[in-house]
């Protein structure tokens, strides 16, 4: 008699990285103060993302480049 196979598992998910919310946002003397640049095609509550050489947009893909040249 041949054995049955066993049931293969779904694979383990991978745990990603997630930006907390609470880190785009800093208090000061009692007003909400926005960390990050938001994007001036979606408007205020999409945040654009700050890498060395240019800030982007997750949702609409606009980008500005220029920053710190070398």
């Amino acid at each position: 008699m041949a054995k049955p196979e066993a049931k293969k598992s779904a694979p383990a998910q991978k745990k990603g990285k997630v930006m907390s919310v609470y880190k785009l946002y800093s208090t000061q003397g009692g007003k909400l103060e926005r960390k990050n640049p938001t994007c001036p095609k979606c408007g205020d509550g999409v945040f654009m993302a700050v890498h060395k050489d240019r800030k982007s947009c997750g949702k609409c893909g606009f980008t500005e480049f220029g920053g710190k040249k070398k």
